[in-house]
């Protein structure tokens, strides 16, 4: 392994010394500067969800829909999850990934969910410098799962449960703004067939053209992030990467490809990447709201763009691209 902490595999470090890859990738990184706007994703105040105002709540809901169709990402305030809660969470996901390479990658930790890099990685721009704990919900109260760190049990049953909420209130909304009855999503998404995952941006020294986190749209209906204050994140509007500003008291909400899918394309599930940091690692906490693999989802309106699918073809399809040809193709495979 060469020397990098997390350790840089032999196979990337082959990939970093290659002279072509290391001159496209270079003109690709110069040209994505060149595309590089200064814009405000939109900022919503979920409290006028809570409004007695009925023009409130109705003028809150359209922007929710068209903050989804117009960016597809979107930032909260007082959105319900306690600033004390994400603290905690925060100081307990920092103590985690403290722990050294070696035990992380070999602990069975959270029901043995850590990953780091890029395994199939080929390429540089396929390279991700992170790492993660991805736990199914369905094992976020087992015991068995946290070992030695007890506190961590709580602190993440509080945020998913938190998080759990806030997302249904959301997919309720733009359930709504469609047309359909707000409870839809409870019945698609129970809590077990969602995800929490904890993820840490080391700092990269290796080379300054590595990803944190590679282009990607999420395979899920949507996506809720706690980030820290030290940014990184950045999304696709009108062909030029926008930069999404750390603000303290604000979630990040972003759709997702099964969301896109179901509203035939009304709500957008955007690409977005994460930089690299060569100095701060960086912490984030994300919810995935999931339907069950066996989940069909299907169209809110005819004649559908895609054709049905289930959740679980759509995962599958999106590890098999992955693994083939270096990246995910996603719903263009599924248009009819």
């Amino acid at each position: 392994m060469i020397d990098s902490n997390p350790p840089l595999l032999p196979q990337y470090g082959a990939l970093l010394h290659h002279p072509a890859e290391h001159k496209i990738h270079h003109r690709e990184a110069r040209q994505t500067e060149a595309f590089m706007e200064a814009r405000e994703v939109p900022l919503i105040n979920l409290s006028q969800l809570r409004s007695e105002d009925e023009e409130e709540r109705l003028s809150c809901a359209a922007e929710i829909s068209r903050a989804s169709s117009e960016w597809g990402f979107f930032q909260v305030v007082n959105h319900g999850v306690s600033p004390e809660l994400l603290a905690k969470m925060r100081r307990e996901q920092v103590k985690l990934f403290q722990k050294p390479f070696e035990w992380k990658s070999t602990c069975g930790l959270l029901d043995n969910s850590y990953r780091w890099g890029s395994p199939l990685a080929t390429r540089i721009k396929e390279l991700s410098w992170s790492e993660a704990f991805h736990i199914p919900l369905s094992r976020i109260s087992d015991q068995a799962c946290y070992g030695e760190f007890t506190s961590l049990r709580e602190a993440m049953q509080e945020v998913a449960t938190a998080m759990s909420m806030l997302a249904m209130l959301l997919a309720g909304v733009l359930a709504e703004g469609l047309g359909h009855e707000k409870g839809l999503f409870e019945q698609k998404c129970k809590k077990s067939t969602c995800f929490l995952r904890l993820n840490h941006y080391p700092p990269c020294t290796v080379s300054p053209q590595i990803f944190g986190l590679v282009p990607h749209t999420d395979s899920d209906f949507l996506t809720i992030l706690s980030q820290d204050q030290v940014g990184g994140l950045q999304l696709m509007k009108d062909s030029k990467w926008v930069a999404v500003k750390p603000r303290q008291d604000a979630l990040i909400v972003n759709i997702g490809d099964l969301f896109q899918a179901w509203s035939n394309d009304v709500y957008k599930s955007v690409e977005h990447k994460v930089m690299v940091n060569d100095k701060t690692d960086r912490h984030t906490v994300a919810y995935f709201l999931c339907p069950s693999r066996d989940s069909s989802i299907g169209s809110c309106s005819q004649p559908s763009l895609y054709r049905n699918f289930t959740f679980g073809e759509y995962r599958d399809q999106v590890q098999q691209d992955v693994k083939q040809i270096g990246q995910k193709i996603g719903l263009p495979r599924f248009l009819l």
